[in-house]
């Protein structure tokens, strides 16, 4: 069984990077707006949006322009979708007649969406109509995903423009990344998994009867269609409340494999794209290779924490191997779908996935946001490497200065100031310790984990923390807003910044960025960052508790 699961990893791992050009290349074709098969077809409709949204293509932003686009964007999506769940007993497309959302999971679930972190504080077959699921939650897996884009492409016209003002147009991003990337490919998924079993109806929820004499209600709905949007945005919001533990998400291996893979599709070949947009491949593959390096250190190490065989909160039907790679893969990519519940995982298996978090998702991250997320960690390592040689700090050709490090450190430490915050808040204050259900240190990497997946823009959980509360439900909603945005706005104004610099040619000074020294430069800076901060609150959780679990201590 071991060799059949490591088989797998291998297998996946080869997969995705066979599939990471060709997908990489597209994507940069997309984003720097050439021409492609689809704008046959897809053509005239992208024009007939922007005639009748009033968009002129051509007339590019600021970024200051570019950010207000963006944040008036996401205000208008929350304020709709929030409407939209307060009154969906209202709406058509509810046969089993589910009442409208409490105002604060409304709230959370609105914000949660809106900014791809799909964090879910309820059972979505118990809470959601079809309408809300596919006209709320399902259009803005699509917007958030696109988003996220538009930030990673902007932030790449920064370097790649000289002397420019504008860093492109957001709405132009958007409507292109969802036209040309999203859609076709969640057509392409979606028909996989029909093929597989999963649903795509409008049917009532169906009563049988059991062997025990029982009833059951089955849940029916449009599945597929959501599902594939989920996985390849890395959005990760289940229709129903175990998301891809349940047979109607995930019914076979083969979907089970399927969804792994659509996990980091795109956030990889974003990474090769972006290499292609700047005119240098090798700095997209040497970013790359820093991702797949601590993916491949993350999925062995979960992976051989979860060998003894345990079961518990794992499908049998995917087993130890597939439930450790899918943890990994999808707090790496800011994913947050689960197969397996990972409040069951043992300590260092779940530590595992809370570190990837921990670490930024910067270990290819969500759609977009992990590839600029990766770029802030670049522009400080080459920082670091110019104060050791004495000169500049440069990255292809644009000096990183004093504007550029400060808000680069901005987004960087923007991350533990609010998780860490709120988490102490939720350890400290009565209504947040209501919400933890295991004692000791398992109940520290509970909340830690809640609070790194709302701040990172996850939304996986430790499924024994208890999120659905009047704290837990305003506390999470407002750490996923901040976190969000106080990652993209100062990328923003980087972009901003080096957009219109001009360049300089390499000399003999200049630190190469596309060889091994500069990955393994870039994996230190990451993971020692992340080290330092959070090691204590580490060591105080998982460690302690794995630890106790040796000695046959259990919480």
């Amino acid at each position: 069984m071991i060799a059949v699961g490591m088989l797998q990893v291998l297998v996946y791992l080869l997969l995705v990077l066979a599939l990471t050009p060709f997908l990489g290349g597209y994507l940069a074709r997309v984003l720097s707006g050439e021409r492609i098969l689809l704008d046959r077809v897809l053509g005239p409709v992208e024009r007939g949006i922007y005639r009748i949204s009033g968009i002129d293509p051509a007339r590019e932003q600021h970024w200051l322009a570019f950010a207000a686009s963006l944040l008036a964007f996401n205000l208008v999506s929350v304020l709709v979708l929030y409407g939209l769940l307060r009154v969906q007993h209202l709406l058509p497309l509810n046969p089993q007649g589910l009442p409208q959302v409490p105002p604060e999971l409304a709230f959370n679930t609105a914000i949660s969406f809106v900014t791809n972190t799909n964090w879910q504080a309820y059972g979505g077959e118990s809470t959601l109509s079809y309408f809300s699921q596919m006209v709320g939650l399902g259009v803005q897996n699509f917007a958030s995903a696109a988003t996220g884009m538009a930030v990673a492409a902007a932030l790449a016209r920064g370097f790649s423009r000289r002397a420019a003002r504008t860093v492109g147009h957001f709405h132009v991003d958007l409507v292109r990344s969802v036209l040309y990337v999203l859609l076709p490919l969640s057509l392409v998924v979606a028909g996989l998994l029909v093929w597989q079993g999963v649903p795509q109806n409008f049917d009532p929820y169906v009563t049988a009867d059991t062997l025990e004499g029982g009833r059951q209600v089955i849940a029916q709905g449009p599945v597929a269609s959501q599902v594939a949007i989920k996985q390849l945005g890395t959005n990760g919001g289940g229709f129903f409340n175990v998301n891809s533990a349940h047979p109607y998400e995930n019914p076979t291996p083969l979907a089970n494999f399927v969804e792994m893979l659509t996990i980091l599709l795109i956030p990889a070949a974003l990474v090769v794209a972006f290499g292609r947009m700047v005119g240098d491949r090798r700095q997209g593959w040497a970013i790359f290779a820093a991702m797949a390096v601590m993916l491949t250190i993350g999925i062995l190490v979960a992976s051989w924490a979860e060998s003894a065989g345990s079961l518990e909160g794992k499908e049998v039907r995917f087993g130890t191997a597939a439930s450790a790679l899918w943890a990994v893969a999808t707090t790496a990519a800011s994913n947050g779908s689960v197969n397996a519940m990972h409040d069951s995982f043992t300590p260092l298996g779940g530590m595992v996935a809370l570190v990837n978090m921990l670490l930024g998702e910067v270990v290819f991250g969500g759609v977009g946001v992990g590839l600029t997320g990766m770029l802030v960690f670049v522009m400080l390592t080459v920082f670091i490497a110019g104060l050791m040689v004495g000169r500049t700090p440069e990255y292809l050709g644009k000096k990183i200065e004093a504007r550029e490090v400060k808000l680069a450190v901005i987004a960087i430490i923007a991350f533990p100031l609010l998780l860490l915050g709120f988490a102490a808040l939720a350890v400290t204050v009565p209504q947040g310790v209501a919400g933890i259900t295991a004692p000791g240190p398992h109940g520290l990497s509970q909340t830690l984990y809640a609070y790194a997946s709302a701040v990172g823009n996850n939304g996986s959980a430790f499924a024994g923390f208890n999120a659905n509360t009047l704290y837990h439900d305003t506390a999470i909603g407002l750490a996923i807003l901040f976190g969000r945005y106080a990652a993209l706005i100062p990328v923003l104004a980087i972009a901003g910044g080096l957009v219109a610099k001009g360049t300089v040619p390499p000399s003999a000074g200049t630190f190469p960025t596309h060889g091994v020294l500069f990955v393994v430069l870039l994996v230190a800076v990451v993971v020692v960052v992340g080290g330092l901060t959070f090691f204590p609150v580490l060591a105080l959780g998982p460690i302690a508790e794995h630890l106790a679990f040796v000695n046959g201590t259990l919480y």
